[in-house]
């Protein structure tokens, strides 16, 4: 029993979502079927309106749980509420919004860490 429970317990760890590294090209394709620099900037740090964000740089644990947020909608714990990133959010699955925070993660961003 033991032999079958660690290989198992090793496999469920490795394949969690904290251990999960998304495929920066997938993500620039999703990224771009789905039009996101219409509203965030061609290159992902100067958006249309100042008051989207810029995801150039942006650490790909937040985008990851942002676009997750935004899929729950306010109906959900923890949820964003913004109908075009809802119908945005909706639309990708869980392997595209690892690859698509794993694009915007490497791209070159001005962000800032105030320590």
């Amino acid at each position: 029993m033991k032999k079958i429970l660690l290989p198992a317990l090793l496999l469920s760890i490795l394949a969690s979502p904290a251990f999960a590294a998304g495929n920066v090209e997938a993500g620039k394709a999703v990224a771009e079927k789905n039009n996101c620099a219409s509203c965030h900037g061609k290159d992902f740090s100067s958006p249309i309106d100042p008051n989207y964000p810029k995801l150039a740089g942006q650490h790909a644990d937040y985008i990851a749980e942002a676009l997750k947020a935004y899929q729950r909608g306010t109906d959900g714990p923890n949820g964003r509420g913004n109908a075009i990133m809802g119908a945005q959010a909706k639309a990708l699955s869980n392997t595209d919004i690892q690859d698509v925070a794993a694009y915007l993660h490497s791209l070159p961003g001005s962000l800032v860490l105030k320590k």
